[in-house]
């Protein structure tokens, strides 16, 4: 796995799919640190902003977390609960607002779903959390 400083793709998009892949191939299991800046700085020969760009870029993801002071860490998948859809109502994904996201406790990239009952009733959930599904007909 080597970054390609010619090619029109930018090294931190590149460096970003290495982590991916090793995330998503279960090198990288869910808790685990991601190696730190300095690391992968010196391990793809790429300059520091590339590899915080490259972090945040997964983090908007909703792949990986970073703890001030502590480093990144692949995002463990929450534990989903199921929650019906009552008959008529409609589902909109968007990202939250600030407020949604400290009150919800949401990582950055997680979006919410809102729930739009028949009545006109809107209930906010988080995305990563619920399994919506339709009543048994």
């Amino acid at each position: 796995m080597t970054i390609d400083p010619r090619s029109h793709t930018p090294v931190y998009v590149q460096l970003a799919e290495l982590l991916r892949q090793r995330i998503e191939s279960g090198e990288l299991t869910p808790g685990s640190a991601l190696p730190s800046e300095a690391r992968l700085t010196q391990e793809y020969g790429i300059g520091r902003e590339a590899v915080r760009m490259a972090i945040s870029l997964l983090r908007s993801e909703g792949l990986v977390v970073t703890v001030r002071g502590h480093g990144s860490y692949v995002r463990a998948a929450p534990e989903r609960r199921r929650v019906e859809l009552p008959p008529g109502a409609a589902v909109v994904a968007r990202m939250p607002s600030g407020n949604e996201r400290r009150a919800m406790q949401l990582d950055e990239g997680v979006p919410v779903l809102e729930v739009r009952g028949p009545e006109g009733d809107v209930e906010v959930l988080p995305g990563d959390e619920v399994e919506l599904t339709r009543p048994p007909s």
